[in-house]
């Protein structure tokens, strides 16, 4: 995928121009600003969680959050990092990536949920796409069929442009050895 179809609201992880202190900033003062909006509270754990889940564009699982956040809260407990979960999902602040049984931050605070996550099996990046085309054919396809869809996720995994680069320059190295 080119940098320049790369939708403005989506960061590009493999990009070394991108610089991921501004991105896990701006997802935090999104996130205050919605919640705010919606009346809700983004409560100290529930923005550790929401940061620890930003601090990389990799999915991560929840006993991962619970082994990062003990730090910062020593009494944390599994149903604490589960119930920060539930909220920053039942408000569309985080993606589950269902393959993975993992999260990962949602970069359309403000637009459509239903999204194509790219998960490179190399590096583990997991790029959030908004895809309308491809939403709105299936939205055509559950609407000719009367089928009423809680939520829709495509996950496709494979290997991001840097990865696949990398990969093609050690194929082509070892064919020239």
């Amino acid at each position: 995928m080119s940098k320049a179809n790369n939708d403005s609201d989506t960061p590009n992880p493999t990009d070394v121009s991108h610089d991921h202190t501004a991105c896990i900033k701006d997802a935090i003062k999104k996130a205050e600003a919605i919640c705010l909006q919606r009346g809700t509270q983004l409560t100290p754990i529930r923005h550790k969680v929401l940061e620890l889940i930003w601090e990389s564009h990799q999915a991560v699982k929840a006993y991962d959050l619970l082994d990062r956040i003990k730090p910062f809260n020593d009494s944390a407990k599994p149903a604490t990092v589960y119930r920060a979960l539930d909220f920053l999902l039942e408000n569309k602040l985080i993606h589950r990536v269902e393959s993975m049984n993992a999260f990962i931050g949602c970069n359309h605070l403000q637009g459509q949920h239903d999204l194509l996550l790219l998960i490179c099996e190399a590096c583990h990046q997991v790029q959030e796409r908004p895809a309308k085309q491809v939403m709105d054919a299936i939205a055509n396809e559950l609407n000719d069929s009367d089928f009423s869809a809680q939520r829709k996720t495509i996950e496709i995994h494979g290997l991001c442009h840097s990865c696949k680069k990398r990969h093609s320059t050690l194929l082509l190295n070892e064919t020239v050895v």
